[in-house]
């Protein structure tokens, strides 16, 4: 609606932090093979590359391709690429910072920090993960003894029977108070990391007790913390609902409960559902609608918003974000409170409201599982449910009533995302009103004139660059218009060796399309003889979808055995595109002028396009050479 979510994380690191020598030792240690193969099973795929399906979109042909010589994958279905490193962000939906440390971890890099020393201690992470894990076993089959009853009961009584219990992993755990501990330091893990796990406090008591148990996973089902319901009325235990407390892996504003499960339907539908409680997402999949997510204790932010932009499909702005309110007053609220703060989503924002303040969990037991599925389909977009709540607070009987209600919904009516949308929705709001569609035009324009726009921060939003517009949209790799210049970029990026030192006389203005005229000015503008040519090539692109371009450009295969003459070849058919683009327009420019009234002009201009006939002869000569 009003802005778009912050770029996802790129490939580049965070300055002053990491050091690079281990940075590059890390990339070095972890190879990407290993690592994608530990998430996809991969195999094979000739020209020393492996092929597997796409982690990251439903496909049943392997379109997903890991190279290993180059240290990138790449997915010619839906887009995704990077490095083994952008690759476990997006699989474990972490920052830069957190996958490189995931990566040290695995591969035994100590990492040193150019800024204070290091964050968490080595291994430590993959410890406390393995601990999360052997708790969610322990918790789940305590579910099943006499000592859970309560805990069956509660379950029994919102719908869910054990079946769903088990897919949902739910568990139980006991009252005793040292149960947990007791079973882990058994499995030799140490008290020290029981406590920095948040299992257990640090007065050696357990975390949990007496209480039913959710899992809390990643997307790729690492268990990084627990949500746990009270089940019975005790003194020592006020909390109805407890979170695991904030640890190296668990932060609840980088959490979303259900997106393990809800993972790949929002990749495929670009959508999420999100919702308020762990019955509310259990009775949302359970019912069919299988995008649901709820935070967890905490309100669904920005970087909530960064976790599903990560699994959402490349058109962000076809996507949906909608969240489920009740109807009344607190529901109302709770709508305007994610309107004022919907530049941190992704997408365009809707609202799903169950006027009688049912949420899913009750609406299911109530009304079964369409009622869940029909309170999706029958969102509205979060402006208009706003809108509606503004024009209630005018009489809009009186026409100074209706002129407030006007400029008071014009700016909302302005920030909608998709500009060729703002017509209808002014003519919507004019029917709301009874006013001429006009005079509402009218006040919206001078609403956005007075606006002036700022980030988050609060810092006046900045221009985008022509760099940056020109990498925006990326064109279609199927385009047989724009094969020659694809081409050459490809044998460009992946074997710059092979041209001249003036690129064989190819220049930006041969390249047609803005995204792979800026691509070639970034590339030709790092020196070829740089140590890692791609890498420091990405590290310039700031913006995501260029680096798809590139690592996409850096992967796909070359149609023959590259040579200085293949690229010679190449780049006259690309220039000579270029000159039969020159000659079309000067052939155009002579049929206008009348060789008798400008005769002088006329035969120069002749003169001209047998020069540039006679160039294409020779540039048609170099170029002889399949496709």
């Amino acid at each position: 609606m009003k802005g778009t979510l912050p770029a996802a994380a790129t490939l580049r690191p965070v300055a002053g932090l990491i050091n690079e020598e281990d940075l590059a030792a890390v990339r070095e240690r972890a190879r990407i093979e290993d690592i994608v193969g530990s998430f996809v099973a991969l195999r094979n795929g000739g020209g020393g590359s492996l092929v597997g399906l796409c982690p990251f979109h439903d496909e049943k042909t392997p379109s997903f391709r890991v190279t290993p010589a180059k240290g990138f994958y790449y997915c010619f279905g839906c887009g995704e690429g990077g490095d083994v490193i952008s690759f476990v962000q997006k699989s474990n939906n972490m920052g830069f910072a957190e996958a490189v440390e995931w990566l040290a971890d695995r591969t035994g890099v100590q990492l040193r920090y150019t800024e204070g020393g290091p964050r968490v201690e080595p291994g430590l992470r993959m410890r406390i993960l393995e601990a999360n894990q052997a708790a969610a076993d322990f918790f789940a089959r305590q579910l099943l003894t006499p000592d859970a009853l309560k805990a069956r009961q509660f379950l029994d009584g919102r719908g869910f029977s054990q079946a769903h219990a088990q897919e949902f992993g739910l568990g139980f755990a006991p009252r005793g108070g040292h149960d947990l501990r007791d079973y882990l330091l058994a499995k030799n893990f140490s008290r020290d990391d029981l406590v920095k796990a948040g299992l257990v406090r640090e007065n050696g008591w357990d975390f949990f007790q007496a209480r039913l148990v959710w899992p809390i996973r990643d997307a790729g089902r690492s268990t990084l913390g627990f949500g746990a319901r009270r089940l019975f009325d005790d003194d020592r235990m006020p909390a109805k609902y407890l979170n695991t407390p904030e640890t190296v892996v668990y932060k609840k504003s980088h959490v979303l409960y259900g997106l393990d499960l809800a993972r790949k339907s929002i990749g495929k539908k670009n959508q999420v559902v999100v919702v308020e409680g762990y019955t509310d997402v259990m009775a949302a999949h359970i019912a069919g609608v299988d995008t649901a997510v709820a935070s967890c204790g905490t309100a669904f932010g920005e970087e909530h918003g960064r976790l599903v932009q990560r699994l959402m499909t490349a058109d962000a702005m076809s996507g949906e974000v909608i969240f489920t309110f009740d109807g009344d007053a607190a529901g109302q609220n709770a709508a305007l409170k994610v309107f004022n703060s919907d530049a941190n989503f992704i997408a365009q924002t809707y609202v799903a409201v169950e006027p009688n303040g049912l949420d899913p969990c009750d609406l299911r037991i109530q009304q079964g599982d369409a009622a869940v599925r029909e309170l999706v389909a029958r969102r509205v977009p979060l402006y208009r449910f706003v809108m509606k709540n503004v024009l209630s607070k005018h009489d809009l009987d009186r026409a100074d009533g209706r002129l407030a209600a006007i400029r008071a919904a014009a700016p909302l009516v302005g920030s909608v995302r998709d500009a060729s949308l703002v017509s209808g929705y002014i003519r919507e709001l004019a029917g709301m009103v009874g006013m001429n569609p006009d005079e509402v035009r009218a006040e919206v324009t001078r609403a956005n004139n007075r606006a002036t726009p700022k980030d988050p921060a609060g810092h006046t939003e900045q221009e985008p660059s022509p760099g940056q517009e020109q990498l925006a949209v990326l064109p279609d790799p199927r385009d047989r218009r724009l094969a020659v210049e694809r081409g050459t970029l490809k044998l460009l990026i992946q074997q710059p060796q092979c041209f001249d030192a003036d690129w064989n006389g190819i220049s930006a203005d041969d390249f047609t399309h803005p995204a792979y005229r800026r691509a070639f000015e970034i590339a030709t503008g790092i020196d070829r003889a740089t140590p890692d040519w791609l890498q420091a090539i990405l590290g310039t692109v700031t913006e995501p979808v260029g680096q798809q371009l590139f690592i996409s450009l850096s992967v796909e295969g070359l149609l023959r055995r590259p040579s200085a003459h293949y690229a010679r070849e190449y780049s006259a058919r690309l220039r000579l595109l270029t000159l039969e683009r020159t000659i079309a327009n000067h052939k155009s420019k002579l049929q206008r002028t009348n060789p008798l009234e400008h005769q002088v002009e006329y035969n120069k201009m002749f003169a001209q396009l047998l020069e540039l006939e006679s160039r294409r002869r020779v540039l048609q000569a170099e170029a002889v050479g399949p496709e």
